[in-house]
């Protein structure tokens, strides 16, 4: 494999944008817990056991991340996405694939456009 092709996890933390909210610095520790958590991801690793992604990781890190971070879904809400023997129910508050706070926000900003719309007729 072609080491030019692969980034670093520092590198994959910054280009996700992973920033820890204590210090203020690229949080790596959240690939690697996401790595444990996820049977698909699966960095290289070369002399010092130092992870690299290729293209393939870096893509389902984004979709981890994305499922996540922004659309407030849950590690096994994700997992079972990402399973294709287990499809996700349409339900995701019974099976509790997203959690009830996000929803409470997206509901929140959903009200919100509304009002303004009807503001403006």
């Amino acid at each position: 494999m072609d080491k030019n092709k692969l980034i670093g996890i520092s590198e994959l933390a910054q280009k996700l944008n992973l920033i820890d909210k204590k210090n203020k610095k690229l949080s790596t520790h959240t690939l690697r817990f996401w790595e444990k958590e996820f049977k698909e991801i699966k960095p290289i690793k070369f002399t010092g056991n130092r992870r690299y992604y290729d293209k393939k990781n870096i893509e389902l890190l984004k979709k981890v991340y994305f499922l996540l971070k922004n659309q407030g879904m849950t590690i096994n809400g994700v997992k079972k996405l990402l399973d294709h023997n287990q499809p996700l129910k349409l339900d995701e508050i019974s099976n509790h694939s997203i959690k009830a706070h996000n929803l409470k926000n997206k509901l929140i900003k959903i009200s919100n456009i509304i009002k303004n719309l009807k503001r403006e007729k």
